[in-house]
């Protein structure tokens, strides 16, 4: 008589969790999917609107210090799974991808839409169950998993399931791979609600923060009514040794974007041990300082300075209205004040956006909490991947891929896990 079938719950369907359905699927486990949405792979679709950049094309050596002080742990992930097997794994879904002028990596129609459909067609050829609107709220007292299930679902229960009482389910498989992403984007189900359950079981969560998230910024009224919305194009912007290129976004309550997102680790963390953070913007980022202070310097006769302003260096609108928010319309008057703060316009910032708005989460599950094959060491079998761990990465595909490559190895834990048991 054949041993019965190792299962295997998978609570979270974002990419880390599919992947680990993936590798368990493909090596004869039966495998069910919870997610507490209606369907999974939300986030990642949401990711993928604007265009699905899913990894970068740079070389290994300088993609690994995209994560700060957690490249050691990732590193592993990473030789595990590769940004290269990465593409290649979504090659063989049929979809092709191309390197854009940046260097990241893109779907040639730059959808996420049509790879989460292949991916997912294959995992229920593989077999893979898939249980939505199912929320995880901990185990039980006999180290069951419990579910709490929206009432369209109930009596669309999986025999596996035991102990079905009104819409609270209990299940206990043979391994368990988490995969409920951060705090970020809740409306999309990662909502960190699992920190609690897992603080119970004594498994060390460093604190979610926003991570690739926005800034406030005590805008004066005039400011914030006429520029809320506008892009700040052309810029560069400096904090510490870092210093980037790009554009990013005046909001209501101060500023976002690209250009912000790259640097947003470093200011949350002065914010947080200082209470407030400087920014500096460089509004011509490729004119000389001498050359800024040669054409402010230039004499104006009658014109206006906001007239002067814009016919020898080009500054108008949001760009023009930043400089009097940082200046007085004493200090305007002096030259070489402003063409300093043209070259390195101070903003102050007081608060990070809240987490629910931000891209993407910092903290969670610390890697000290597993083993090299992100295994739970204080509890067996039961494994973590993907945004519930304590890392974070700026955008350009550099989280997908981490995200990815976690639930790989995951996914290959468990199994090494199951088998060992036997």
């Amino acid at each position: 008589m054949s041993a019965p079938q190792k299962t295997v719950a998978i609570i979270g369907g974002g990419p880390a969790g599919l992947m680990a359905a993936e590798v368990l699927s493909q090596s004869g486990i039966h495998v069910d999917v919870y997610d507490a949405m209606p369907s999974v792979g939300r986030k990642f679709l949401m990711a993928g609107k604007g265009g699905m950049n899913i990894t970068h094309s740079e070389p290994l050596a300088d993609f690994l210090p995209r994560y700060g002080s957690r490249r050691e742990q990732i590193e592993p992930l990473l030789q595990t799974f590769s940004p290269f097997a990465l593409r290649e794994w979504i090659h063989g879904l049929g979809v092709e991808t191309f390197v854009g002028t940046s260097g990241r990596v893109f779907p040639t129609d730059m959808k996420a839409a049509p790879l989460l459909r292949a991916w997912l067609h294959r995992l229920r050829e593989n077999g893979v169950q898939f249980n939505m609107r199912h929320r995880w709220v901990g185990w039980d007292e006999a180290g069951a998993l419990r579910f709490e299930v929206s009432n369209s679902d109930v009596g669309r229960v999986s025999t596996r399931h035991v102990g079905l009482k009104s819409d609270l389910q209990h299940h206990k498989p043979d391994a368990v791979i988490l995969a409920m992403g951060g705090g970020s984007w809740p409306q999309l189900g990662s909502d960190g609600s699992w920190v609690a359950p897992l603080q119970q079981r004594g498994i060390d969560i460093a604190p979610l923060r926003p991570s690739n998230c926005g800034f406030d910024i005590a805008w004066s009224d005039h400011f914030r009514e006429r520029f809320v919305g506008e892009p700040l194009k052309s810029v560069a912007a400096s904090f510490g040794d870092a210093h980037k290129q790009g554009e990013c976004l005046i909001t209501e309550h101060g500023i976002e974007g690209g250009l912000i997102y790259a640097l947003s680790a470093p200011l949350r963390d002065e914010l947080e041990s200082k209470g407030s953070a400087t920014l500096h913007i460089d509004l011509l980022p490729d004119w000389s300082a001498q050359r800024v202070l040669t054409e402010v310097s230039h004499p104006r006769g009658s014109r206006s300075l906001s007239s002067h302003l814009q016919s020898r260096l080009g500054l108008k609108g949001v760009k023009a209205n930043l400089l009097r928010e940082a200046l007085s319309a004493e200090q305007m008057n002096n030259a070489s004040l402003l063409a300093a703060t043209i070259k390195a316009l101070p903003l102050k910032l007081i608060a990070t956006r809240p987490l629910r708005e931000a891209i993407s989460s910092a903290g969670g599950v610390t890697f000290d909490s597993l083993d090299a094959n992100l295994m739970i060491k204080k509890s067996p079998g039961i494994f973590c991947a993907g945004e519930m761990l304590d890392w974070e990465a700026p955008t350009g595909g550099y989280l997908l891929t981490a995200c990815f490559a976690s639930g790989r190895v995951a996914g290959l834990g468990a199994l090494a896990w199951l088998k060992a048991q036997a």
